[in-house]
C-alpha cells in the first residue's frame, strides 16, 4: 500500500492541486483518492492502465469537491511556491499567477483534461481512459483550454497576441 502511494503520490497531488487550487483541499483529495482507489483494488481491471484509473478517481474527487464547494480562491502565498524563479522573479510570479487565475476559471472538465495533457504528459488515448469519454472530446477539450488560458492572457496584457494556433478565424 505505501509503495502505490509512493509511485503515484505526484502524479494525484499534482492533478488535484491544478484543478482545485489549494494546497489543502489538494491534500484532502488526493489522500481520499488513495483510499477509494484502495477499497476498489478488488474491482479493479488488470486489461486498463493504472495511472489512468487512479487518476480518473482523483478527478472525479475534485470535481465533486468543486461541485459541491464551489470554488476557493488561491492564496497569495501558495502562488509564489508555484512561480519558478528566474532572474526577473517578478515577472515569473506575474505569470505564474495569471495562469493560475485563468486555470481556476476553465471548467472542470477543461482544467483536468489540460492538467493531464501538459502536467502529468498523458497522451489523448490516455485522458480519453481516465475520463471515460471519446479522444476527440479530450482534444477538444484541451484545444478549448489553451485558448481560454490564452485569451485571459491576451484580456490581462500578458501578452500581446496569441499564438497562430489559438487565433480564432
Amino acid at each position: 500500500m505505501a509503495a502505490l502511494v509512493d509511485r503515484f503520490r505526484g502524479q494525484v497531488f499534482g492533478l488535484c492541486y491544478r484543478m482545485l487550487g489549494h494546497r489543502q483541499d489538494a491534500e484532502d483529495m488526493a489522500q481520499e483518492s488513495f483510499v477509494r482507489a484502495l477499497r476498489s483494488l478488488a474491482n479493479y481491471d488488470t486489461q486498463r492502465e493504472f495511472m489512468p484509473w487512479l487518476l480518473a478517481i482523483a478527478g472525479n474527487r475534485c470535481r465533486s469537491l468543486l461541485s459541491t464547494r464551489g470554488r476557493r480562491a488561491i492564496a497569495t502565498d501558495e502562488l509564489d511556491k508555484v512561480a519558478d524563479p528566474a532572474p526577473d522573479g517578478q515577472a515569473a510570479r506575474n505569470l505564474a499567477e495569471e495562469i493560475e487565475l485563468a486555470l481556476r476559471d476553465l471548467r472542470p472538465e477543461y482544467r483536468q483534461s489540460f492538467v493531464l495533457f501538459h502536467e502529468q504528459h498523458m497522451s489523448y488515448a490516455e485522458i480519453a481512459e481516465t475520463l471515460d469519454c471519446p479522444v476527440g472530446t479530450v482534444k477538444t477539450w484541451v484545444h478549448r483550454a489553451r485558448r481560454e488560458l490564452a485569451d485571459h492572457l491576451l484580456r490581462r496584457g500578458v501578452v500581446e497576441e496569441l499564438p497562430n494556433a489559438l487565433r480564432r478565424v
